[in-house]
């Protein structure tokens, strides 16, 4: 009994020495676990990709035409409201409400009716258009001898009314303040998404907070189930807050009814504000809601089997890999630490056992030496490169088994290629896209010139004359800061002359020609070549022979208007194909060409078509590659009728959330996971064990050799630490006069 517990006892003793941190162990550990979770990854994230039901690049695309309708609906509203406000700034309370109305209708036609009332006694002073309803305005008016006090700022700013006809107007009251009191000014338009084209199988629709439909286009919904549920869906998602650098408003997408193979896509979108953001328009709780049919493809891609396949074949290897790394690693190490402290503690009756791998081999030939040295030998040089395969070349073999595995799935396999299936609603919704974006840029240069040309008329006004009768335009350039102040679509607005002299500015310095005339009114592009383009607004002066208004518009202004998610890169180009402003995540060198010369027979083709309809798209596919392109000509007319301009997007196909690319983003992140982990373990086996075991073969070499003054410290607790620390023990003993104890 005695006998056999001895053994047990000194074996105990063992196990208790034995580094428990560090070392082989983890790393390897953790390969093992990380590589089987990337297995089980891989089986579980490439299933099969059915197409039966709407693709999400569809539901997503219908999320982004509902955002541009909330957006340019937001726009249009809120420049309504500035230019009214601003309009009854420069008129003030002196001017005869039939002269505020008519001149206000000769800039600005865009409502439907104006009037001018007296808050105090509610008597309406002039009326242009269809009837009002004064009884909402006047609501809480101030009473009666009342020049306007502090009740008349609830009565000022927009708000929605319904017409007895059903409709819903939003009107938007200005105080006419002068000397005699204050007037109110107010004005009346429609709700119409402007810029998004409904037909027969899109609707589009307006809904206020409550999920009051307030106006709509297209095929009527009213009734249909999914109506009530995107209603109530967008009017609960408006009071929230939108997430900074994305849309201004909540926005998502939702499955409609399904008949038969037949599906509906909806999109809504809040036509709210970003927090900081100044938005009349955008306190209304106004939402947009967009549907659209869609037909059911029922085809599958199928990557279930190459999955399971994929996940058994990395077990396969991970076992073998662990395998590998326990029996020329980790064992090794373990008996070169049993063995390093036997001779540390003076067990010398028994020699080493040979060992495996290059490093492992030559520390044990040291031991060896060493140990007949304790006998009483003399120092000996074991030489090198003996046990053949080394520590760091079998982690290499192992790193490349890995990645054997990894690299097909991150760089070849499930490639979608330029076959891949598009469905056409996303080139419909892409050329529609590009058509409200052309709508957005249109609008904007002609609501700029309507701004320069209501200037004018107040330039006009004023006359630039002083009591002595010299030129002055100390009034001018209070106006044009205004107008400056209060837009920031210019970078400069000025007034010139007949001869092209500069009477008066506000903003950077002007570009319009030395020695020239004023342009015609309208938007005129006053350089093909240069560092920026120059887009100007010109006036003319009512009463002033030559002399014009000038607003130069900001070239960041354009960006911002063609700058929209999910459009792909979109460029802003003139007659002649020259690039004038592009989306803010590509850049754009300026009247540089268009990319790709499909683009180019692109514009030509919409150049064509020009007034005859929406703009064009159609699927490029080109080598590997694949894109949905459109082009969308400036139509209307307006200030702009002569520039000629375009709008051309194009969205790269592997942009689009379709199962193929699914698949292959989601064989890519399996072949990901498998690099990292293979490189994350290796690498760290190879820092932790292989350079010091290659370092611990260096030393135990030098002391076999002979070097006794060299003393040896142990870097980690770990089975080369333990070793090393063997080692010193050993190196003290030999150190000693007698050699030995």
């Amino acid at each position: 009994m005695p006998a056999s517990r001895g053994p047990r006892r000194r074996k105990a003793r063992r196990r208790a020495d034995m580094p428990l941190l560090g070392g082989a162990r983890p790393p390897i550990a953790a390969l093992l676990a990380l590589l089987l979770a990337v297995a089980g990854t891989t089986a579980m994230v490439l299933g099969d990709r059915d197409r039966s039901a709407i693709d999400t690049a569809v539901l997503t695309s219908q999320q982004h035409v509902a955002e541009d309708g909330a957006l340019s609906l937001r726009a249009s509203l809120d420049e309504s409201i500035t230019d009214l406000e601003r309009a009854a700034a420069q008129f003030g309370g002196a001017t005869a409400p039939d002269t505020v109305l008519d001149t206000l209708g000769k800039v600005y036609n865009k409502w439907r009716g104006t009037a001018v009332v007296d808050p105090a006694g509610g008597t309406l002073l002039a009326a242009r258009g269809e009837n009002i309803p004064l009884a909402t305005v006047l609501k809480g008016r101030p009473g009666d001898g009342d020049k306007g006090g502090k009740d008349l700022d609830d009565v000022l700013g927009p708000r929605l009314v319904k017409l007895p006809s059903g409709e819903t107007r939003m009107l938007v009251v200005a105080a006419l303040r002068g000397d005699a009191g204050t007037r109110l000014l107010v004005a009346s338009g429609t709700l119409n998404v402007p810029g998004i084209s409904s037909g027969e199988n899109r609707s589009l629709l307006v809904v206020d907070s409550a999920g009051t439909v307030l106006a709509s286009d297209g095929p009527s919904v009213t009734r249909k189930s999914w109506a009530k549920k995107a209603r109530k869906t967008a009017a609960a998602d408006s009071a929230k807050t939108p997430e900074p650098g994305g849309h201004p408003g909540a926005s998502g997408h939702l499955m409609g009814d399904v008949r038969g193979d037949v599906r509906t896509a909806v999109g809504y979108a809040a036509a709210g504000r970003a927090p900081g953001e100044k938005s009349s328009a955008g306190t209304l709780g106004l939402s947009v809601i967009t549907s659209v049919k869609v037909t059911d493809d029922s085809r599958t891609v199928r990557t279930q089997a190459f999955g399971l396949v994929a996940a058994g074949i990395l077990l396969v290897l991970a076992l073998l890999v662990g395998w590998i790394l326990l029996r020329t690693v980790q064992r090794p190490l373990l008996r070169l630490y049993l063995e390093s402290r036997r001779l540390a503690r003076g067990e010398l009756d028994r020699p080493l056992p040979r060992f495996r791998g290059r490093e492992a081999a030559r520390v044990g030939a040291a031991l060896e030496s060493l140990r007949g040295q304790l006998l009483g030998g003399r120092p000996t040089r074991t030489g090198r490169a003996r046990g053949g395969f080394g520590t760091r070349s079998t982690v290499v073999v192992c790193a490349l088994v890995l990645l054997a595995w990894a690299a097909p799935l991150l760089l070849l396999v499930n490639r979608a290629g330029s076959g891949v299936a598009v469905p056409q609603q996303l080139v419909d919704d892409q050329r529609r896209r590009t058509d409200t974006a052309s709508d957005r840029v249109r609008r904007a240069l002609n609501e700029g010139w309507a701004d320069v040309a209501a200037v004018a008329r107040t330039v006009s006004a004023g006359a630039g004359k002083d009591d002595s009768g010299k030129d002055s335009g100390s009034a001018d350039k209070a106006v044009l800061e205004r107008t400056l102040r209060e837009h920031g679509r210019y970078r400069a607005v000025y007034v010139i002359d007949g001869e092209g002299k500069v009477l008066s500015r506000a903003g950077d310095s002007p570009r319009h020609p030395d020695g020239k005339p004023p342009r015609a009114d309208g938007v005129a592009q006053l350089n093909t070549s240069g560092k920026e383009p120059v887009i100007a607004a010109y006036a003319a002066v009512p009463g002033a022979k030559g002399r014009a208004v000038v607003g130069e518009y900001d070239p960041q202004f354009l960006i911002s208007l063609v700058t929209r998610p999910g459009l792909g890169r979109v460029w802003l180009v003139d007659k002649g194909h020259r690039v004038i402003a592009a989306d803010r995540g590509h850049g754009f060198r300026a009247f540089s060409e268009l990319p790709s010369s499909h683009l180019g027979v692109l514009a030509d083709a919409a150049g064509e078509k020009r007034g005859k309809g929406n703009g064009t798209a159609f699927l490029h596919r080109s080598g590997g590659s694949s894109d949905i392109a459109a082009a969308s000509p400036f139509t209307g007319g307006g200030a702009v009728r002569d520039l000629d301009w375009q709008v051309i997007s194009s969205q790269p196909t592997a942009w689009l959330e379709l199962p193929e690319h699914t698949a292959q983003r989601r064989t890519m992140l399996a072949g990901l996971l498998g690099v990292s982990a293979a490189v994350a373990c290796l690498g760290w086996l190879h820092i932790i064990v292989v350079r010091p075991l290659r370092a611990l073969a260096d030393r135990a070499e030098a002391l076999a050799g002979g070097d006794r003054k060299t003393v040896l410290f142990p870097q980690h607790h770990d089975e080369v630490g333990a070793v090393v620390r063997n080692l010193e023990l050993i190196r003290q003993r030999l150190a000693r006069p007698s050699g030995r104890t």
